[in-house]
């Protein structure tokens, strides 16, 4: 990733720094930023990282942090802010246990890539990196034993692309959905492969582990608090793919440049939290794209978004309220 224009990396933590921190933080011409919380130890510092506490969240003067809950993973949105205001182009997604590989890096946003067909609904992008059997987190489940819905080499044409996000996948322990951990669990290697840039009307669920998004769809960022940890960064990832289809941006997913060495879970919990993922995601993208609309800016269409999924009872009136803090924060740093 270039490092002109300014790129920050955003991490929220609850543990001391771990070696994956250290290693954002030593790499040249990047801002690494980490946001604590209520269960963040507190003398927490690392050489070479912004560190924002509780009380500098507090104290920082945003409307989002007088609703944002405490102890959840969408206090990740006041590193956003920091990360806006002190002037980045690019921010970074990534967590505390993803060990970054040497030759980290994304893509350029602009360029020719290996392009899906449009209009083919949902695919497993983790078909196309390896021969085994997984899929990420929110994809459909009755989708996972159904080849027409994985990408042929065939199928992938050189396309020049405006990439909005790149997701670059996670070695190790990958971001797979409780079910897999629950019923298989194997260790995955994605295979080196050029990116892949998916078209218009072809979707895949995209996470914030290792996850790159330009300034002009910034606000996508958004994080919903008010529903359940597991459905997060997916349904974020799910409301932000038909916006950014109406604004000419396109999702592009490449090789593994980090290996995930994974904080303790109970899959038990991660599978109930996990249930709006393998109930919703089709409900979410149609609402979606019902409501968004091209002459209007990315943020409006964010806010219309969460109106309808709200009005059809995908999330709580609280969402739509938090929503309105965050946009009104970006409005007056871009303004």
């Amino acid at each position: 990733m270039p490092t002109n224009p300014p790129v920050s990396i955003v991490i929220t933590s609850i543990y001391p720094p771990t070696e994956a921190v250290r290693r954002f933080a030593g790499r040249a011409g990047y801002q690494t930023i980490v946001v604590g919380d209520r269960k963040t130890p507190a003398d927490w510092q690392a050489p070479g990282v912004v560190y924002l506490s509780v009380a500098e969240q507090e104290a920082a003067g945003f409307r989002l942090s007088t609703r944002l809950p405490y102890n959840h993973y969408g206090r990740k949105m006041m590193g956003y802010l920091h990360a806006i205001r002190t002037g980045a182009q690019v921010i970074v997604d990534t967590d505390d246990d993803n060990l970054p590989y040497p030759d980290w890096e994304f893509p350029p946003m602009e360029g020719s890539y290996a392009t899906a067909p449009a209009g083919k609904g949902f695919v497993n992008i983790y078909k196309s990196f390896t021969t085994h059997h997984i899929w990420p987190r929110g994809y459909p489940l009755d989708l996972i034993l159904s080849p027409a819905h994985n990408l042929s080499e065939e199928q992938l044409l050189p396309a020049p692309a405006r990439v909005g996000v790149w997701q670059a996948l996670a070695d190790g322990d990958p971001d797979v959905d409780a079910i897999y951990r629950l019923v298989d669990n194997t260790e995955v290697f994605f295979d080196q492969r050029p990116p892949i840039v998916l078209a218009e009307g072809t979707l895949c669920p995209f996470n914030s582990q290792n996850t790159a998004l330009r300034r002009e769809l910034f606000p996508l960022l958004y994080l919903p608090a008010y529903v359940t940890f597991r459905f997060t960064d997916i349904l974020r990832g799910l409301v932000a793919q038909p916006i950014m289809w109406a604004h000419g941006y396109r999702l592009g997913f490449t090789q593994a440049t980090v290996q995930q060495i994974r904080n303790p879970h109970d899959y038990l919990k991660d599978f109930e939290s996990e249930i709006p993922c393998y109930l919703h995601p089709n409900r979410v993208v149609a609402a979606v794209r019902a409501v968004v609309e091209p002459s209007v800016p990315v943020g409006e269409n964010l806010r219309r978004a969460y109106a309808e999924l709200a009005r059809q009872g995908l999330v709580p009136a609280e969402e739509t309220e938090l929503l309105e803090l965050w946009l009104a924060d970006l409005a007056a740093l871009t303004t």
